[in-house]
């Protein structure tokens, strides 16, 4: 079976690597290709274009930026969905909007090629692990299909519904993920304003059940003031936006999704853009991250 990946950004060059270690034979291509090195020097060969790509291929691994990104890859001038293979299977990585997938996954079904949508949750770190989560939408015997391969890059892998729920499920995700970790920046900049020290609320805060267990893995970030992305800022606001599209197709209102991911935008505006997305920290504590002292 001949593996293609396109998109090897943080995660997608982690994943794809993990692909390799489990001996899978890779064709990938990326827009620069000084991040396809380390593939290349491992054995991974280049396409230069995505149709060139697909045509290789009997199972095609896309994780990129948003919906456009997605959208120019697969159907551009330059697409690769026209020239799969009947029967191959399109496995979607990237964390897009619902109703995107399923229009991807109906064009997709015109040109006879299975689509999935297996959006990851899970850093950096973890993805080099092998140990992400993928939330899987897709038909059941697709899904049996891939899991050796998705069992290569995570340890997780939930199979949500039909095509569109794992997309469904990564906006859920991610939108506790986003008002999560802005609350708790605000409330550190509350403790700290009455004057509690940064240390001592992390130490009484984080071992209870009011903070969300990942905060904890953004300690060190804060307290070095160190915010190299492990989830870029802005694709956590782009997360946030897209999700705050799917509530509107579906009628539902989400008053505190929506001004979270405008404070993302601000914090976007201040220079934040491509830090961590704990870096909301920073821009609550007025861009500095200082410790707040009370007034006397």
């Amino acid at each position: 079976m001949k593996i293609g990946f396109i998109g090897l950004g943080i995660m997608g060059s982690r994943m794809a690597a993990n692909l390799q270690k489990h001996d899978y034979s890779l064709v990938v291509f990326n827009r620069t290709r000084d991040k396809a090195e380390p593939l290349l020097d491992r054995g991974a060969a280049l396409a230069d274009s995505p149709p060139k790509l697909a045509q290789q291929v009997d199972v095609l691994f896309t994780m990129l930026a948003h919906p456009d990104a997605v959208e120019q890859a697969a159907l551009g001038a330059n697409g690769f969905l026209n020239h799969l293979r009947p029967n191959a299977l399109w496995v979607d990585c990237s964390s897009v909007n619902p109703s995107f997938s399923q229009k991807m996954a109906a064009e997709a079904a015109r040109g006879q090629i299975r689509f999935i949508d297996a959006p990851v949750t899970g850093s950096a770190p973890l993805a080099v692990d092998g140990k992400l989560t993928f939330w899987v939408g897709g038909d059941a015997a697709d899904v049996d299909a891939i899991r050796p391969l998705l069992l290569c890059m995570g340890n997780k892998i939930v199979h949500v519904g039909g095509q569109g729920m794992g997309t469904s499920m990564k906006m859920v995700v991610n939108l506790l993920l986003g008002t999560g970790m802005a609350a708790f920046a605000e409330a550190m900049e509350l403790g700290q304003g009455l004057g509690l020290s940064q240390k001592m609320l992390f130490d009484s805060l984080l071992s209870t059940p009011t903070v969300a267990p990942f905060l904890a893995l953004k300690r060190e970030k804060i307290e070095g003031g160190n915010y190299e992305a492990e989830f870029p800022l802005r694709w956590m606001q782009k997360d946030m936006h897209l999700a705050s599209v799917s509530a509107y197709e579906s009628g539902v209102a989400l008053p505190l999704t929506n001004v979270t991911k405008e404070i993302y935008r601000l914090a976007m505006r201040g220079g934040h853009e491509p830090k961590d997305f704990s870096a909301i920290y920073e821009f609550a504590m007025g861009d500095d991250g200082k410790e707040r002292t009370a007034s006397p």
